[in-house]
């Protein structure tokens, strides 16, 4: 079986990547890893998760993919509140995933490792949960689930739900359910969703994960 390993922004990603991906890449002959980015390390603690500079995701990338020459490495980071010093990060173009396009085709050039594909979570992991609203009955109520349907029928598809500070995807979810936990509630949401569905209502997760399965 051939191994992707995914650099991933923290222990959501993580979660996510061994609940969900898991379990579909295995049938597929696949097996996906895991590896979330590491803010710094001191003698005695490392310290997980958070994108400080593209620099650094820059140098972990390509270590990853010379110390693992013979397997393929790709990313999970959410393109909100990407480091200003990301390649192409300033790009304006109109079109959401032709401008994701360009830009994870530059840092890729940037990168230059044939066994490196960078990925962008639309506009932060979170959007992929508004993928079917119903599911949210699982740790809310009705008035909740009508409130993420709401949101979701604005939108185009869940990747266009928008990225300024105010009104990107966790931000949402953090006003309308207090006490609302990243990791426990992204992932038991995000698998009762199923992957089949995420894939349907967010085109530019469903390439990543196409891409992956032919790479």
């Amino acid at each position: 079986m051939k191994t992707i390993y995914i650099y991933c922004e923290g222990p959501t990603e993580e979660s996510f990547i061994n609940t969900v991906l898991y379990p579909y890449f295995f049938d597929l002959g696949i097996y996906v890893r895991p590896i979330v980015c590491e803010t710094r390390r001191d003698a005695n603690r490392k310290y997980r998760g958070g994108v400080s500079r593209y620099a650094k995701i820059k140098n972990e990338l390509m270590i990853l993919c010379k110390s693992h020459p013979h397997e393929y490495i790709t990313t999970m980071f959410d393109y909100y509140a990407m480091p200003s010093d990301t390649p192409g990060i300033t790009d304006a173009t109109t079109d959401i995933f032709e401008r994701i396009g360009k830009i994870e085709s530059i840092i890729n050039e940037d990168i230059g490792e044939r066994n490196c594909k960078f990925h962008f979570m639309l506009h932060e992991f979170e959007g992929i949960l508004f993928s079917k609203a119903e599911t949210f009955s699982l740790i809310a109520g009705d008035e909740i689930v009508t409130a993420v349907q709401r949101i979701r029928e604005e939108f185009e598809t869940p990747e266009h739900i928008n990225n300024s500070p105010e009104t990107a995807p966790s931000k949402r979810l953090e006003s309308l359910i207090p006490g609302y936990a990243k990791i426990k509630n992204g992932t038991q949401l995000s698998e009762a969703i199923g992957i089949y569905t995420i894939m349907e209502q967010c085109p530019h997760f469903k390439n990543w994960i196409q891409d992956l399965a032919a790479w």
